[in-house]
């Protein structure tokens, strides 16, 4: 079994699979070759990124996640502004720093490869690092694949079988199989969850971690709601949560009851906390992190009856739906799909309100069924291959609809639903496969096919 903070990992945006990931990977090349004693004789690392890293991998900062993670960095600690300085030396050609340990030459254009018309089998987000001698030589090479949500895995960890834990007291591997532990137990799902964090760590390291995780969801809504300016990237992206909060904060000042737009406006706060490259919690992927903290947070702000442990319990039992689809499906937009980033975020966050506002176990599956099923089919195409449009107004869109998807739960039992919430994680695994690959993170299809088109179309009419 994963553990929920397998889950929710503390890293930098934009992107889980294509920064976070390959940050990870770049960092475990680099201890690998200090382990086998090679480092010493590392004249020169070349990069190889194929399939979804490749083709968005410079808009989803890709490139400079790898070379921070060679140099020794981590998502949880790098200084993004630091790492942004470092990213525009190293593409000038400045030495590459090993771990802080070994200097070597770096030529950006030769180093740095982009296949962007090749795909690997094993996984759409592939990268090969490979490091040479002075004489170019190969010394040692790795083929890493980032498979969403900061996870990564090589080709051993696909041939050989899942490294086994110590089952914790409540083992389950599908939904129905812990909400039939709930039922049988009188537990609620954090109840359940927290019980097997418990088995792993003491529950006062449980809290601790917990709460780190809230601290920066909390921080990237407030960073995001009081920082105006355009985001990166060349499309002059506007960030929109400071206004909207100027706007709804004025309108409810005037008396109006309407609540409807604080999820929207707090999950485009993350989201564009994420898209400018800032810290953020993969809640279950970077795309996607807008979410779960805005519902949490709309939750600790306007829910009447609101606690801290009201609070703990949400990121619980948002972990727990989260890791279903993780486990029997795929959270990786380049595998199956927006649906799998944002459409399980929304399903992670409707369950997790319904139980933290008096849904019974029931309703907490019915809230998190309702979630995905209306975002089945949602298509990955970041315009640009940069995480702004539509994935900034597609995490606003899906916070309210959590909140909703869990209010409609609660008034109704749940008795009569004909899709359970495993049926659903199957049904959106399916769904994933059958698109086709422009609509997984290529910036090939869709909304980024059509801003393309239209940018051409006014470029030819201007040179007419």
């Amino acid at each position: 079994m994963l553990s929920v903070f397998d889950l929710f990992k503390i890293g930098i945006g934009p992107s889980s699979s294509h920064t976070v990931g390959p940050m990870v990977a770049g960092k475990a090349f680099a201890g690998e070759l200090a382990v086998l004693g090679l480092l010493p004789m590392v004249g020169r690392v070349s990069v190889d990124l194929f399939g979804s890293l490749a083709l968005t991998g410079e808009g989803h900062g890709t490139t400079g996640a790898i070379l921070g993670g060679l140099e020794g960095e981590e998502p949880a600690s790098v200084d993004t502004a630091h790492l942004a300085r470092r990213t525009a030396e190293l593409k000038n050609n400045a030495d590459l720093v090993l771990i802080c340990a070994q200097t070597i030459p770096f030529v950006y254009e030769r180093d740095m490869r982009l296949h962007k018309g090749m795909f690997l089998p094993r996984h759409s987000n592939a990268m090969k690092l490979t490091a040479h001698a002075g004489d170019g030589t190969e010394l040692y090479t790795r083929t890493y694949y980032s498979i969403g949500g900061g996870f990564i895995r090589t080709d051993a960890d696909f041939d050989s079988e899942p490294e086994t834990w110590p089952n914790p007291p409540y083992p389950y591997k599908t939904a129905s199989e812990l909400f039939a532990i709930c039922e049988s137990e009188g537990k609620t799902v954090a109840q359940i969850v927290m019980a097997n964090e418990s088995f792993w760590h003491s529950p006062t390291e449980v809290r601790r971690r917990a709460q780190a995780i809230m601290d920066v969801m909390r921080d990237s809504v407030e960073r995001g709601c009081y920082t105006d300016g355009v985001l990166p990237g060349g499309y002059n992206v506007r960030r929109r949560a400071p206004n909207l909060l100027r706007k709804v904060s004025a309108l409810q000042a005037q008396g109006r009851r309407d609540l409807s737009l604080w999820p929207t406006l707090y999950a485009f706060a993350v989201a564009e906390e994420n898209a400018s490259g800032g810290r953020v919690v993969t809640a279950p992927t970077n795309g996607a992190a807008g979410v779960v903290p805005a519902v949490l947070t709309y939750y600790q702000n306007f829910y009447p009856h609101a606690t801290e442990e009201g609070a703990l319990d949400f990121l619980l039992t948002a972990g727990a739906i989260g890791l279903f689809f993780k486990t029997n499906a795929s959270i990786s937009g380049a595998e199956v799909g927006c649906q799998g980033e944002v459409g399980v975020a929304c399903s992670m966050a409707a369950g997790a309100y319904c139980a933290v506002t008096g849904g019974n176990v029931k309703q907490v599956e019915v809230a998190a069924e309702i979630g995905m099923e209306h975002n089945l089919g949602l298509t990955c195409d970041p315009v640009g291959g940069l995480v702004q449009i539509p994935c900034i107004e597609r995490n606003g869109v899906a916070a309210e609809r959590a909140v909703n998807c869990a209010q409609l739960s609660r008034l109704e039992d749940g008795r009569q639903r004909v899709i359970s919430l495993d049926a659903i994680i199957e049904v959106m695994y399916r769904t994933g496969l059958d698109l086709q690959s422009r609509y997984k993170e290529t910036s090939l299809g869709g909304l980024a096919q059509a801003v393309a088109e239209g940018l051409e179309r006014k470029k030819n009419s201007e040179n007419a």
